[in-house]
């Protein structure tokens, strides 16, 4: 699915996470991504998030990881670019001349038979700097991404064991 939404990516800059499956239902799931207020409670990556979410908006986060060769947290703003409900959710760090790094983050949900669904998720590296990019953060944004989908995984199947013990 990926593959169709990026236009002029190379293979080779794309990070992607492992996939987990979800014992629970993809608007679980996806109320878990959009819900950007509690991001801290469960997310070791992006630290926090505020968004209306709407076609462009900005998406400001606070980021765990490494930068410039230092581990901490750091700013970071990219912009809504897909919004798919409980499909897709996905947002995008233009190039500037301050900044002259361009990324696209896609988080992927596939619904499964009953009350599962898979998840992952990638960052294409865009433009002339990719390589570099690529050369450079690859690894702990894998490691970020795989951290990112097990959390989402255990925070999803307790939101969704707690919503089912209360139904019955």
């Amino acid at each position: 699915m990926t593959d169709l939404l990026i236009p002029d990516y190379d293979p080779s800059t794309l990070v992607r996470s492992i996939t987990v499956e979800i014992e629970a239902p993809s608007d679980v799931v996806w109320n878990v991504l959009t819900d950007l207020d509690n991001y801290g409670r469960w997310n070791p990556f992006c630290l926090s998030a505020k968004s209306t979410l709407a076609m462009g908006s900005a998406v400001v986060m606070v980021l765990a990881g490494q930068y410039s060769g230092a581990e901490g947290t750091f700013p970071n703003t990219e912009y809504v670019c897909a919004f798919v409900p409980q499909r897709l959710l996905s947002w995008e760090l233009r190039a500037t001349v301050e900044s002259p790094y361009a990324a696209r983050r896609d988080q992927l949900i596939e619904p499964m038979e009953g009350d599962r669904c898979r998840y992952y998720s990638t960052d294409a590296f865009l433009g002339e700097h990719a390589d570099q990019v690529m050369a450079e953060t690859g690894h702990w944004v894998k490691r970020a991404f795989d951290d990112t989908a097990l959390a989402l995984k255990q925070h999803s199947e307790r939101v969704h064991r707690k919503r089912t013990s209360t139904t019955r």
